[in-house]
């Protein structure tokens, strides 16, 4: 208790300093006079006297100290005061703070938006319920790692299955809403009905879907999510029973999902509605469209979920070999998948971000080191008074904690800002895969990081005065001579190491930012196979309820290429099952007539065309001739190949000719081939193409398709009456993703991971780069002031401009060639490490190297320059008069 109340009683002091150190004052003044009238009687004279009388009280400034520390809490009251100081140190020299913040701002907050960026990434967990316990439950072959699941494998894996509580699945699809405009395609996911029970989701309106709901017989239900409740029905929440009429059936709205729900598979889906196979695709076993999730029981691991997987994979392999022959299992948590292609570009971004944060932190402890060099006689005559070194030190780290904490408030208002800009960088196509980026702001989470980074900072700064802090008697050498003769060349060391990490990491980023670069001109130059230019893309919807034999699917597409092939400026149009460049996927296994089989699946690419569709690409026939519109379901079966699969199953053969079929050779399947197509891509920029089968759409038809359109005019112009044509031939169709080729391939996922990894990592290049040449500039700078009288004495001794030239840039120029040196190697590992995200470009690339050392060295000798003109117009008069 008595400790309590001193405590408090010391800090109610220390908010009434002012008037009670003025009453001890002024009754230590009364004790001190009457000590001296004392010695004045004794005998002694009135400076003896007084001397006796301060030795007998220990001192006037140490008992006031003293009585001080007893009143009130020492520490907060030296704190107020070295703040104080510090203060008024930033104001007496702005251009030291500002600079200072500035550059601390910068870093803090380019780590800090990256930062948000990785934690609501790969830091927060799903929203789901025990997302660790959640699998993503796939097959897997040899061309695709992550390959769609069967309904009737996926019955199978249900039933035989010990290590999941619950499985279930999901198909992405469409649906036809009527608008004013026409019919509006709505991005849907069909599911089963224990879909929300394995996600751990509950509606927060109405129900979830009831066991059975998923079966064909069951009636159409569809619960909202969140944002088509507040988009098509504004919130009301007499939603619930009402009906909703897409693609010609009536489906009754069950359920309204939380706002929290994220599904990034398909992050636009506005529906959700239940399987009910009755398709041709979810009646065989070899047509795959489905993706599984599995929530694993207690105890089970992934590896045994996969292990179990496996085995009744090989089970059904055995039991079907027809169609499961190499369907293997895929089991993985699913946050490696969801975010799986953003991972590396985030954790690159977070790593150049620490990199630029590191030049920050370089940047301002030189400044800290040339600040207290300018403050060496200050420090010098507060130790002659008796200030010690810790109280000292205690000055500096006060001081340096001010400006990262000003620098982490400012850097975190960057921060919010640099986050809206990147949001806005990202389209809305590829921001919808990413929900977990939606409300993305700076949060607690961030705060935390910052604090975290600010307190390193922090630490760093506070080496500073611990390594330069003179001791005692070097004070008083300073305070006698002035303190600049020998502590110069230590700094100048110093300050020069600093320098050279400064330069090594702007290489390292600019290498980085270089390669990427080129990496993204490569892949946006990589060969298509077509000319990309003038077309035009629109993606049509004709479901199977409202067109419901192949004969209505051939007509209608027939009459949309007449309608378009007749507007103005239109050249040639052509239909197509999925759109050039898109994935990889939509595959189907073959057979070649005549040759030995083995039961293996030759799995290759499967597209449906129109017979210009290789006209209006101005993609090349090899050898063999064009479709006709007279091969239609009556004719025999025809087909072209890519030279992908001549190359591989028809080595040294022509196969024209030559026919091919499904795995049993069934009558409807035999084509033969008639043309071979130079390669296309189909797939991602930066994957390899694919060997693949086109069909004729009149022999294939689909109920969903592009259209793509060769124009003579500007493609952007054309795309509205290319929509009013369709709707024109029939108001039913859908219609969405109205789009040109170009800018298809430039807004692909390939490209935007390559482009905003190159943007993002040349910014903070140009950053280090920016800070490293001034880091340059300050060290040299300082350095021709250190060396003023020496550049004098040259001077006066003859020597010339070009001399003292030479003098100055040689110092920067090993400074240079050491920092650039230094960050090519580290360039080289640093874009090892980064290969997967480099296309076309080797890490050692030398091109691209040679290009940044020519540009840092350029930048460097530009910085240098300034000081060096300045040294070379020294006065040697003025000179030695200054020193």
């Amino acid at each position: 208790m008595r400790t309590l109340r001193v405590f408090f009683a010391r800090f109610a002091g220390f908010f009434s300093t002012q008037k009670r150190e003025k009453g001890f004052s002024e009754e230590l003044a009364s004790h001190l006079e009457m000590h001296i009238a004392d010695n004045v009687r004794s005998g002694m004279t009135p400076e003896e006297a007084r001397r006796q009388a301060i030795l007998q009280l220990g001192g006037v400034e140490q008992t006031q100290q003293a009585y001080r520390e007893r009143g009130s809490l020492p520490f907060l009251e030296s704190l107020q005061q070295d703040l104080r100081f510090a203060v008024r140190q930033f104001v007496k020299n702005p251009g030291f703070a500002l600079t200072a913040i500035l550059v601390l701002s910068l870093g803090i907050g380019a780590c800090a938006a990256i930062f948000a960026f990785v934690d609501a990434a790969l830091v927060k967990p799903l929203p789901y319920r025990d997302p660790a316990r959640l699998a993503w439950v796939t097959e897997k072959v040899a061309l695709i790692p992550r390959a769609n699941l069967s309904y009737l494998d996926y019955l199978d894996w249900k039933s035989r299955n010990h290590v999941f509580s619950s499985l279930d699945v999901v198909s992405s699809s469409s649906l036809l809403l009527a608008s004013p405009t026409g019919p509006v395609s709505v991005p849907i996911v069909r599911a089963s009905d224990g879909i929300f029970r394995t996600f751990g989701v509950t509606p927060i309106l109405g129900r979830d879907f009831r066991p059975g709901e998923d079966l064909p017989a069951a009636a159409p239900t569809v619960i909202l999510s969140y944002s088509a409740w507040q988009k098509r029905f504004q919130g009301r929440s007499d939603v619930i029973g009402q009906t909703i009429t897409a693609s010609g059936l009536v489906y009754t709205i069950v359920g309204v999902l939380p706002k929290s729900f994220q599904f990034a598979p398909r992050g636009n889906a506005e529906f959700w509605t239940t399987l009910r196979p009755s398709s041709g695709c979810e009646t065989r076993r070899s047509c795959h469209d489905l993706v599984g999730f599995g929530r694993l029981k207690d105890g089970v691991t992934m590896q045994a979920a996969l292990a179990d997987m496996a085995t009744i994979a090989a089970q059904l392999e055995t039991a079907y070999p027809d169609s499961n022959r190499g369907q293997y299992a895929s089991v993985e948590p699913i946050a490696d998948v969801i975010v799986g292609d953003v991972r590396p570009i985030l954790l690159l971004l977070l790593s150049g971000a620490a990199l630029l944060l590191l030049i920050a932190c370089v940047n301002v402890s030189s400044l800290l080191l040339v600040r207290f060099e300018s403050r060496r006689r200050e420090i010098a005559v507060r130790g002659a008074l008796g200030a010690s070194r810790r109280r000292l030190l205690r000055q500096f780290l006060t001081e340096g904690a001010l400006l990262v904490g000003l620098g982490t408030v400012l850097g975190l208002a960057f921060a919010q800002i640099a986050i809206k800009i990147l949001l806005h960088l990202i389209s809305e196509d590829e921001l919808a895969s990413m929900p977990y980026l939606q409300g993305l702001a700076v949060n607690l989470h961030v705060i935390s990081f910052s604090i975290g980074v600010a307190m390193l900072a922090a630490a760093l700064f506070a080496l500073v005065p611990v390594l330069r802090l003179a001791a005692a008697n070097e004070l008083r050498h300073d305070l006698a001579e002035g303190g600049r003769a020998g502590t110069g060349m230590l700094w100048r060391k110093f300050a020069s190491n600093l320098v050279v990490v400064e330069l090594a990491i702007a290489v390292v980023l600019l290498a980085g930012a270089g390669l990427l670069g080129k990496s993204f001109y490569r892949l946006l130059h990589v060969d298509v196979g077509f000319a990309p230019e003038h077309l035009a893309t629109v993606d049509i919807a004709a479901p199977h309820e409202l067109f419901p034999n192949d004969e209505d699917h051939v007509a209608i597409q027939r009459h949309i290429l007449e309608s378009v092939s007749a507007l103005p400026g239109v050249e040639s149009a052509a239909v197509t099952s999925v759109s050039p460049v898109t994935y990889n996927g939509n595959t189907t296994w073959f057979r070649i007539v005549g040759k030995p089989y083995n039961g293996e699946h030759n799995e290759v690419l499967e597209r449906e065309v129109s017979p210009d569709f290789l006209r209006t690409l101005r993609a090349r026939l090899v050898k063999g001739r064009h479709f006709t519109e007279a091969e239609d379901s009556t004719k025999p079966g025809v087909v072209w190949i890519n030279q992908a699969l001549a190359r591989k199953y028809f080595p040294g053969e022509d196969p024209l000719g030559k026919k091919i079929g499904d795995t049993t050779l069934s009558q409807k399947s035999i084509a033969e081939i008639i043309g071979v197509v130079a390669d296309v891509r189909e797939g991602p920029l930066d994957d390899e193409i694919w060997p693949a089968i086109y069909y004729p759409f009149n022999q294939n038809p689909d109920t969903f398709f592009t259209l793509i359109v060769r124009t003579s005019q500007r493609e952007e112009t054309i795309l509205p009456a290319l929509v009013e044509a369709i709707h024109k031939v029939n108001p039913d169709l859908g219609t969405t993703n109205e789009s040109t080729m170009r800018q298809h391939i430039d807004s692909s996922e390939t490209a935007y991971l390559h482009r905003s990894s190159a943007w993002l990592v040349g910014g903070f290049a140009s950053l280090a780069l920016v800070l490293g040449v001034v880091g340059l500039y300050g060290v040299i700078a300082y350095s021709v002031g250190q060396r003023t009288k020496e550049i004098g004495v040259r001077m006066a001794l003859g020597a010339q401009r070009s001399s003292v030239y030479q003098l100055v840039l040689k110092e920067a120029g090993w400074l240079t060639v050491a920092g650039v040196v230094a960050g090519l190697a580290g360039s080289v590992a640093a874009a090892t490490l980064m290969r997967k995200l480099l296309f076309g470009v080797r890490s050692w690339d030398v091109p691209t190297l040679a290009g940044v050392a020519v540009v840092l060295a350029s930048a460097a000798l530009l910085a240098s320059y300034i000081p060096a003109r300045r040294a070379a117009s020294v006065n040697p008069v003025e000179a030695l008069r200054s020193e």
